[in-house]
């Protein structure tokens, strides 16, 4: 049963102009995803706009937890996929979610993804 859906575009100057600032991607982005992602502003992005969407199909938006409690990584095939953590996890449990399943898409300017929640 599909208990939550959310969407998120972001713009991809807007991303590599935070990402700039070291602070912004330690507070934003795990160790693994920074490693993962390497230079790719395009991968940064991405993730980000899961983590934004992922929140949504949480139902709260970033409330009570921070964009570093969802994780994005990637399946050796490059098949994303996320891992929730504290606040992000809590919530899930609160729901009763048992799987997230994200889809990432790009253009030069822009990164979209669509997140949907699953439960019993």
């Amino acid at each position: 049963m599909i208990i939550g859906t959310g969407i998120d575009i972001v713009d991809m100057d807007r991303v590599k102009k935070a990402c700039e600032r070291e602070s912004f991607c330690k507070r934003v982005y795990t160790e693994e995803e920074r490693r993962q992602a390497g230079n790719s502003v395009s991968r940064l992005a991405g993730d980000f706009a899961v983590k934004e969407a992922v929140a949504k199909a949480l139902g709260t938006g970033f409330s009570g937890f921070g964009p570093e409690d969802i994780e994005v990584l990637r399946e050796q095939s490059g098949r994303p996929f996320v891992r929730l953590y504290g606040g992000a996890a809590a919530r899930a449990g609160e729901l009763g979610i048992s799987a997230i399943h994200v889809s990432i898409t790009n253009t030069r300017e822009t990164a979209a993804a669509f997140a949907v929640a699953e439960g019993n």
